[in-house]
């Protein structure tokens, strides 16, 4: 298995971008396109593992600069590393922990430099240092079958001159983390496109990135401060560059709406840790919209959340009793919403997979309720047809 992974494109839409595929990993296949749920600590919030594995999900995120703080990567390794720590037997995916390390620095508490990023852990104040080569040390020992590379995402806006010296420290990282990789045959090593809402910064970090020759190439720095305009058009533009033959993971996006957008684009993984915050919130994804389970109106609801869905939670529970939970504070309400929306993206991913395998990609779109509003679904898909000129 060439660098930890095999890669098999399945099928592409004549419609659009879209494209089914497979993902051969050392702890299991991931077909694509595929939504993955985020399990920071290597645990998703508020659900255990079988909990997890009632979602349906192929594959779990967990983030390597969390870990790295608490408990530590030599830990996690003398445990077995993260499949054996956290008793997930699926595939795992590590992010670099960039963006967070970065995040801090907005805020002064972070000092960047060629060589890395000197930070504090938000909680205890300790000084810490991460360059790509430790990046990818950490990772290494957490072994995830897929790795990221350490790379600086800006917040958006930010000037030319900083938007351009984030880029070329990107590009230098990117390399330096492919010279530090040593667990070649186990861990796949995927790199990021940066350059910000700049079609030219971002044209020139596709040839950039595309010539190291990674197995996967992630689109970073969408959804970090742009307005969904700047958002569609910039993922539009990234991923119709991007080589045919390898996955293209588009992070960090994972509304409804916005996975239909990526798919259509020819993103094949995704990430975000929308459906488990919100639930923990009590809203909860149905076809025809978000909705909120605290409100008046499911007192005495005796039924699902979404009539279409066979999650766990719709099959055994309804909305009366779940707002009940939430309003006497039983953990067991954010429990129950999260396996759901969980489930209903990982559901909505398939569905969109199984018709670009049957050739209905059209059929779906036309019965699919994207939001609640005509309006925004007419600027979605009509935004993408003159994005992507189709």
């Amino acid at each position: 298995m060439l660098f930890g992974m095999k890669f098999t494109l399945e099928k592409k839409s004549t419609k659009y971008f879209a494209r089914a595929g497979r993902l051969d990993l050392l702890h299991g296949q991931v077909l694509t396109p595929v939504f993955m749920p985020v399990g920071t600590n290597s645990t998703v919030k508020t659900l255990t593992m079988q909990q997890l594995e009632l979602t349906n999900a192929q594959i779990m995120l967990s983030n390597a600069y969390h870990l790295y703080l608490r408990p530590g990567p030599e830990l996690i390794e003398k445990a077995g590393g993260l499949h054996k720590w956290s008793n997930w037997k699926k595939p795992i995916l590590t992010d670099s922990g960039g963006f967070q390390v970065f995040s801090h620095g907005r805020f002064g508490k972070s000092k960047i430099t060629e060589e890395g990023v000197l930070f504090k852990d938000p909680l205890s104040g300790t000084e810490h240092f991460i360059n790509p080569e430790k990046s990818i040390d950490i990772q290494n020992k957490l072994g995830a079958d897929i790795i990221m590379a350490f790379d600086d995402c800006p917040s958006l806006p930010c000037s030319e001159k900083e938007l351009l010296e984030s880029l070329e420290r990107t590009h230098k990282w990117a390399v330096r983390c492919q010279n530090a990789h040593k667990r070649l045959e186990e861990q796949a090593l995927f790199l990021i496109v940066q350059g910000g809402s700049s079609e030219n910064l971002r044209q020139k970090s596709i040839d950039f990135i595309c010539n190291l020759n990674s197995p996967g190439i992630a689109v970073g720095g969408v959804s970090v401060g742009e307005v969904k305009e700047e958002i569609y058009k910039t993922t539009a533009y990234t991923l119709n560059k991007l080589p045919e033959n390898k996955p293209r993971y588009l992070m960090g996006i994972g509304t409804p709406e916005d996975l239909i957008f990526g798919i259509l684009c020819g993103a094949d993984m995704f990430d975000c840790v929308m459906p488990t915050r919100i639930a923990r919130h009590g809203t909860f994804y149905t076809q025809v919209g978000r909705k909120i389970i605290k409100n008046a109106e499911y007192i005495s609801d005796f039924s699902s959340l979404d009539k279409n869905c066979n999650c766990y939670t719709c099959l055994n529970h309804t909305k009366a009793y779940i707002r009940h939970l939430f309003k006497v504070r039983e953990s067991t309400g954010p429990t129950l919403l999260s396996i759901h929306n969980i489930h209903f993206l990982v559901s909505l991913v398939n569905q969109i997979r199984e018709a670009i395998i049957n050739n209905e990609l059209l059929e779906f779109l036309a019965n699919y309720p994207l939001t609640p509003h005509e309006e925004i679904k007419r600027y979605l898909l009509g935004n993408l047809n003159k994005t992507l000129k189709v």
